[in-house]
């Protein structure tokens, strides 16, 4: 498979989900080009734009094994990674899998859960694996998180994610409100409940999705794209309204999404249009502002508009 057949592929994935799910292709765009560069992705969302819809049918399309987990307060740790549970019969413990075990893993309002149960999540979503009673399980290959939030919440019942488990996530982006049109045909699905739904088909396997995933990581990357990329990153940490930027393993995940971005165009280098086109989904959530910049309402989107106006974009020979 070449990029361009890998791209063929990718689009037919994208058709698949855009099938079944009434959204911004380019935000579909976005999340398939997380699980392209093997992360994780945020959603955050009102409820009811059809978060669990994008993430199942994604698994469908992709031909991957789905698990859902709703967070709550009260959700322990051993809920979601599993167990060591005592065989009668054997006389001795197993391990009983939790609903951690699938390839997709939909972490629905992950915020609702406590700080000790989104720490559970840490190790899987780093490592592939999980450690039980000193005893380290592997995940399914592949796997990827597609989290929840609701951004408007009244605190009660809610932890904030620490910025150790945004940086976790690759891309965080929102599905929105459908276009008039779109929420037009919601109506017209809903009236015509009788009828079959369309929905989402099975356009890859496992190993399709690996094999594209194999020709992200030979993307070309011209010298000048990376100290692009690197420019952004370490301008986020003289930002003036910043407190924090960019982690190194933030200019990482930009470097890694461009390439997947470059795939998704059925090209075979980067340039610095891919860069320009993740940075607000990879970088945006990681930086924290200070506190005058929250009292002037600025936003983390408007810090990232001022750094892709502001640093300097290098000139390839080669062009998209």
């Amino acid at each position: 498979m070449n990029s361009s057949e890998a791209s063929r592929r990718c689009n037919e994935v994208l058709d698949a989900v855009s099938n079944a799910v009434i959204t911004e292709r380019e935000t579909l765009r976005t999340v398939l080009s997380g699980v392209l560069a093997g992360g994780n992705v945020l959603l955050e969302d009102v409820p009811g734009t059809g978060k669990t819809l994008t993430a199942r049918s994604l698994a469908t399309a992709l031909g991957l094994s789905f698990s859902r987990i709703q967070f709550t307060p009260d959700l322990l740790p051993a809920d979601v990674t599993g167990t060591d549970v005592f065989n009668e019969r054997d006389r001795e413990f197993e391990f009983d899998r939790g609903p951690l075990f699938a390839n997709v893993v939909l972490a629905d309002e992950i915020n609702r859960a406590s700080p000790k149960t989104q720490a559970a999540l840490l190790e899987a979503m780093e490592e592939g694996q999980v450690t039980v009673n000193g005893e380290t399980h592997q995940l399914p290959d592949p796997f990827f998180v597609i989290a929840t939030q609701n951004p408007v919440e009244d605190g009660q019942g809610t932890f904030p994610l620490p910025e150790a488990q945004k940086d976790r996530f690759l891309v965080k982006t929102s599905l929105g409100y459908p276009e008039e049109e779109g929420e037009l045909e919601l109506l017209d699905r809903r009236d015509a409940r009788d009828s079959r739904h369309p929905s989402a088909r099975r356009t890859l396997d496992p190993a399709d999705l690996r094999e594209i995933q194999s020709l992200v990581e030979r993307i070309e990357v011209d010298r000048d794209v990376k100290s692009y990329v690197v420019d952004l990153a370490r301008a986020t940490r003289d930002h003036a309204r910043t407190r924090v930027g960019v982690s190194p393993r933030g200019t990482q995940r930009l470097f890694e999404t461009a390439r997947t971005r470059a795939l998704l165009d059925g090209r075979d280098y980067v340039v610095p249009d891919d860069v320009k086109a993740v940075a607000h989904p990879v970088v945006a959530h990681r930086l924290v502002l200070t506190a005058d910049a929250r009292v002037d309402e600025v936003t983390r989107t408007d810090v990232v508009e001022d750094l892709l106006s502001e640093v300097s974009v290098p000139t390839i020979a080669r062009t998209a």
